[in-house]
């Protein structure tokens, strides 16, 4: 995790927009697939979950104002409350779009993952899926932009080189021993 955050791997990049810092960060598969192995695992399980994982491209997408959430920070009032959590539950998918540099084709939002953390978080962080298409990782990069949410800042854009996603760091994992029945 901290090769991911060291700016100079290019895994993870930061803007500040008028007070609200942004932060996206790609997951490789590696790291989604360690979240669900135990403390050893076979390799034919851990085969089948970089299968699963590696047919998506996972990004964090952290925000934040003066180190706390956005929903700490940024309405003014109940009303402006209620229409932030409706979408950042909801409706970032209409606000977040990754696309390819060359021929602008948008890559299709497969789902993204808002936890609430009711405060207690430094940063309002969403994960978003998008399918690994071998084609559009031909590009030089990919652009990920965000739509103003609200908060001045016009909108944010990142642009995400595609030979980390196609040489993305692997980890060991330990194994044990298949049984043969």
């Amino acid at each position: 995790m901290a090769f991911l955050q060291e700016d100079a791997n290019g895994y993870v990049q930061h803007k500040t927009i008028n007070g609200v810092d942004y932060s996206l960060m790609y997951r490789p598969t590696d790291l989604l697939v360690q979240q669900e192995l135990n403390d050893s695992s076979t390799e034919t399980e851990i085969k089948a979950l970089r299968t699963r994982y590696s047919k998506y491209l996972y990004f964090n997408l952290s925000m934040s104002q003066n180190n706390k959430e956005l929903l700490s920070v940024a309405p003014k009032n109940r009303t402006e409350f209620g229409v932030m959590v409706n979408q950042l539950a909801f409706g970032m998918g209409k606000k977040v779009h990754l696309f390819t540099h060359t021929t602008k084709d948008t890559l299709d939002l497969i789902d993204f993952i808002y936890p609430r953390m009711y405060g207690m978080g430094k940063a309002t962080t969403i994960m978003f899926v998008y399918p690994r298409d071998e084609k559009q990782l031909d590009e030089d990069y990919l652009s990920f932009t965000i739509e103003d949410l609200g908060l001045y800042t016009g909108e944010v854009k990142f642009k995400i080189p595609t030979d980390k996603l196609k040489n993305e760091p692997k980890l060991s994992f330990p194994l044990k021993q298949e049984s043969k029945s």
